[in-house]
């Protein structure tokens, strides 16, 4: 699959799991806040967290899979690239950030600008402008590796 279309197909399978999610549990799909309550959240609100979790890990498998059987390698992996320490630190901080802005880039940048909030409008800019700095710092000095 070529790459205009595995993002179109990507976004297109976002989309429509946010809005099923929001259709049929009135619950945002903003991964942040579904991993921490899937194991914070009642007994009773956990169970489709933990579905949500497992489809993203089981078709992120697929893909993989489907990869492997079409002759194709595996795109290189993050973890391929960076010391263990640094995806340890970035990790650390995309968790930080994510409590400190309320959530993560799924939950602001697709449900909340979806849905017409300000917060999230705010949020999706900072989460930009920090990405577009970082690119900028690690391709042109001051990298990491």
């Amino acid at each position: 699959m070529n790459l205009p279309w595995a993002a179109i197909a990507g976004g297109g399978l976002i989309g429509t799991s946010a809005v099923v999610l929001l259709a049929t549990l009135g619950r945002v799909a903003g991964i942040s806040g579904i991993t921490a309550g899937a194991v914070a959240a009642p007994r009773g609100d956990r169970g489709w967290r933990w579905a949500f979790l497992l489809g993203l890990m089981v078709a992120a498998a697929a893909v993989l899979s489907w990869q492997a059987g079409a002759g194709q390698p595996p795109r290189v992996l993050l973890r391929d690239a960076l010391p263990a320490w640094q995806l340890i630190a970035a990790g650390v901080l995309v968790g930080f950030g994510t409590r400190l802005g309320n959530g993560c880039t799924s939950g602001h940048g697709v449900c909340g600008l979806a849905r017409g909030s300000r917060r999230s409008l705010v949020a999706v800019l900072v989460f930009m402008a920090c990405a577009m700095l970082t690119t900028f710092l690690v391709r042109h000095g001051g990298g990491l590796s």
